[in-house]
């Protein structure tokens, strides 16, 4: 009888450990593939929060990568002017707004930020961050503890490499952008 019941909750923490792992994953929708992320609740959760939410009402569908810098990182998540959908006035303002939320308080953490890390971008304020997030290419240990890490590419890192690449000159300001397809919960 006490095995049966030990076997009983074994199943149900089991269970309920791999639920819990499934609410923290999210696929991104590139045009060369799917990138499957695993994001850090426990780490980040009011980011983590925002970046659901705003995923599972479709935000960042359609968004570009405004801002893309070879060996560093992918910019995307202007969720107000980075829609491709929208007239080509608001996609030059790319990158310049957020969300209708309020802006988020930082949440740093020791995480560094390695290859496939996803973290939040801001202004100079710390206390910036909204909708707008990057993906790193490579490990940017200069960005520690200053910038919200809420992620990590888990799966398909090879797609997050295809994306095009921005103009060096112009801050990686890319022309023709590369769009999120679809972001969403597992």
């Amino acid at each position: 009888m006490i095995k049966t019941i030990l076997v009983i909750f074994g199943l149900i923490a089991l269970l309920t450990t791999n639920l819990t792992a499934e609410e923290n994953i999210m696929i991104l929708k590139l045009k060369d593939g799917d990138v499957k992320i695993e994001l850090f609740s426990d780490v980040a959760p009011k980011h983590v929060e925002r970046i659901k939410k705003l995923a599972d009402e479709g935000k960042y569908d359609n968004v570009v990568f405004h801002r893309v810098i070879e060996g560093f990182m992918a910019q995307t998540g202007d969720v107000q002017n980075g829609n491709s959908s929208s007239n080509d006035y608001n996609l030059r303002l790319a990158g310049t707004g957020g969300s209708s939320l309020p802006n988020l308080k930082q949440e740093f953490s020791d995480l560094p930020h390695d290859r496939g890390t996803l973290s939040m971008a801001r202004s100079q304020d710390p206390n910036s961050a909204n909708s707008q997030f990057f993906i790193c290419f490579k490990a940017s240990p200069f960005l520690d503890r200053q910038y919200t890490v809420f992620g990590k590419v888990i799966e398909g890192m090879e797609f997050v490499d295809k994306i095009k690449r921005g103009d060096g000159s112009d801050n990686g300001s890319v022309s023709d952008p590369d769009k999120i397809i679809s972001f969403k919960s597992l």
